[in-house]
């Protein structure tokens, strides 16, 4: 199994930018895939989840409408496509990936088997 990110950058606060999660190694459909960011000096926190045969989609109190993730199961790739981003959604972003599960809440790192080595986001001026 693999799971690797990319699209990290560095943008103006406004700007946008979208990460893409290329996972090998099983069905995509079968899983929950969650994105989750850490920022210097902070716990790892959940940006955005889709569940894996429902595509039921929830995201963190701090996107606030300005983040989307989709899934596209032929290409096995989750995007997170990133808007308005503000200075303090500087962070490393990861995604991970757990089999398709209820009754435990996404945003929890420990549930996740999967992780992949996160890509840089940094908005600066």
């Amino acid at each position: 199994v693999q799971v690797v990110e990319s699209g990290g950058g560095q943008v103006q606060p406004g700007g946008s930018l979208n990460l893409s999660c290329v996972i090998s190694g099983f069905n995509l459909d079968e899983y929950d895939i969650s994105w989750f960011r850490q920022a210097p000096g902070k716990e790892r926190e959940g940006v955005s989840f889709i569940r894996g045969n429902t595509d039921r989609k929830y995201y963190g109190h701090f996107v606030k409408g300005r983040f989307a993730i989709s899934r596209d199961n032929a290409k096995n790739t989750v995007v997170l496509q990133m808007n308005s981003l503000e200075v303090e959604d500087t962070a490393v972003y990861y995604c991970a990936a757990r089999i398709s599960t209820y009754g435990s809440a996404w945003y929890l790192r420990d549930t996740y088997t999967y992780w992949g080595q996160g890509t840089q986001v940094t908005v600066s001026s």
